[in-house]
């Protein structure tokens, strides 16, 4: 967009009725989409502040993908599989993962407009939309348990469905003396002040996953247990709200530009979602926007919001298409370098397109196994979305791994720019010996293996790694996770229960069972 367009029309303005969609009905185009983001937020990057993210070499091609995907919920060859309409609200449509589903169909298809859009950014945006929309998705089916702020839950649903809004999330403490009592903490999110019209909060949260492209951030907790009712609110506030600060790691996207080209790096010059501190100074949250506050309520969240398993669903189809993609690049890769026919090889890819077919298979079972929730709503099957994370990040890195050891060198015996393929000095030694295998040129081998390089060997690749490590909780959490739910479900006491029923029929003296004969037992009629 035309920053100075963008700056006339908007600058200036208070945008609070923009994003609560006054004046506005249906869900955002692209253009909407981006001009909703100068709102005067304030986003640090590099010691300055951004003055416009849109126009920032750091934001401006990632923020343009997100907008891709708000104008495919308008495309009409696309709109069917995008969208459904609102319950309640007849005229109006939303993304299909922003209402909550209340069959098996239902949830299929919800499941499969999260693929469509991962695909739209090749399954390397994680944080986009629909992601928080696996908790939004859960306020209109958990009725009541919100307690006193269950009218603000309702509006926010009403709201979400009918605009489609970007909401990040951080729901993590800062890792800063995380060994002491959340009550004794100076960096935590805390209420400062309660007044007539809403709380004053300070404190920080980590990580904000692409906070800078979004409107809104729902701030929340994950697994801690809050003795303070300080330490306790449940909250939305707006990106751009005074007293927001958003503290940016180095930008991919912006060392892509100058370092290289689009050309030379195709998935971190567009793809990158910044991830930030985010810190709030006294920031004025009013009573409307805040969804939960007080210990025993807050500390329900996690049990009563229904969000683990539709987070898990979307994060699990989003990793497939993911896999889909790096998985392609691989079969390219090894044709290229004229491996693909050495049995090693094939075992790597093999495993590789085994890892990726997992994925989509538990993709298809938290989808199609549902479970009853709420009144007449159903959600995947948990069991199924906790095994998907406990093996989610291992699977990632194994791939990660196979195409380094199988690819080798050739995923560095590329020349530094694309810009090298200009000069005639140098254009015939590239076009002789940095040509491929099976009658690839030297510019379509190196545009496909600088692409790998990006996937895989990158700093924007290993971003990826530790993101999908920790993206949905430690590594730790995944596998204690799984316990928690089985205790809490009885699985454990089924399958302990299934030993049982083995174990009771033998003893010190033999079978118990009455169908079965111990060694030199008679056997009558010779049974």
């Amino acid at each position: 967009m035309n920053r100075s367009m963008n700056e006339a029309a908007f600058q200036g303005k208070d945008l609070s009725g923009f994003l609560k969609g006054e004046g506005h009905e249906g869900i955002y185009t692209g253009d909407e989409y981006l001009r909703s983001l100068n709102d005067g937020r304030e986003v640090w990057i590099n010691g300055e502040r951004v003055a416009d993210v849109v126009s920032h070499p750091a934001f401006r091609n990632a923020a343009r993908m997100t907008a891709r995907l708000y104008d495919a919920m308008h495309d009409p060859q696309r709109r069917a599989l995008m969208t459904v309409p609102i319950e309640g609200r007849e005229g109006y449509v939303t993304h299909r993962f922003f209402q909550a589903p209340r069959s098996v169909q239902e949830q299929v298809a919800s499941r499969d407009a999260i693929a469509e859009w991962s695909r739209m950014t090749f399954g390397w945006m994680g944080r986009t939309p629909d992601y928080k929309a696996a908790w939004i998705g859960t306020l209109g089916a958990n009725e009541g348990a919100y307690a006193e702020y269950q009218p603000n839950a309702d509006r926010w649903y009403d709201f979400s469905r009918r605009r489609v809004p970007y909401i990040n999330h951080a729901i993590v403490n800062p890792p800063v003396d995380r060994s002491l009592p959340v009550e004794q903490s100076d960096v935590f999110i805390r209420v400062e002040q309660e007044t007539d019209a809403g709380l004053i909060v300070s404190g920080a949260k980590v990580v904000a996953t692409g906070a800078a492209l979004t409107q809104w951030t729902f701030v929340g907790h994950y697994g801690v247990v809050h003795k303070d009712k300080r330490f306790s609110p449940i909250f939305i506030v707006p990106t751009g709200a005074p007293g927001v600060k958003l503290i940016c790691r180095n930008s991919y996207e912006q060392a892509a530009a100058v370092m290289g080209s689009p050309y030379d790096a195709p998935l971190s010059s567009r793809l990158d979602e910044n991830d930030s501190i985010l810190i709030l100074d006294k920031v004025f949250v009013p009573w409307e926007d805040v969804l939960m506050y007080g210990v025993d309520l807050s500390n329900t969240f996690i049990k009563q919001s229904g969000f683990l398993g539709r987070t898990l669903m979307h994060g699990c189809t989003r990793l497939a298409v993911k896999l889909d993609f790096i998985v392609g690049l691989f079969l390219k890769a090894v044709e290229i370098t004229g491996s693909k026919e050495f049995r090693g090889v094939q075992a790597a890819v093999g495993e590789a397109i085994g890892l990726r077919n997992v994925m989509w298979g538990l993709s298809d079972a938290m989808a199609n196994s549902a479970q009853p929730w709420g009144d007449g709503y159903c959600a995947p099957n948990v069991h199924t979305a906790l095994g998907y994370r406990t093996i989610q990040s291992d699977a990632y890195s194994r791939v990660r791994n196979l195409i380094q050891k199988t690819v080798a060198s050739g995923l560095i015996y590329l020349p530094s720019h694309g810009a090298d393929f200009k000069n005639p000095a140098i254009r015939g030694y590239l076009d002789r010996y940095v040509r491929g295998s099976n009658g690839i040129d030297a510019q379509e081998r190196v545009k496909v293996l600088k692409l790998l390089w990006d996937a895989v060997g990158s700093e924007f690749a290993s971003r990826h790694e530790l993101y999908e490590m920790n993206y949905s909780g430690s590594y730790e959490q995944s596998r204690l996770d799984p316990l928690t739910v089985a205790e809490h479900s009885g699985l454990t006491d089924r399958m302990k229960g299934f030993v049982d029923q083995c174990m009771s029929e033998y003893g010190l003296d033999g079978w118990l069972a009455p169908d079965l004969r111990a060694a030199g037992e008679a056997v009558r009629g010779g049974l």
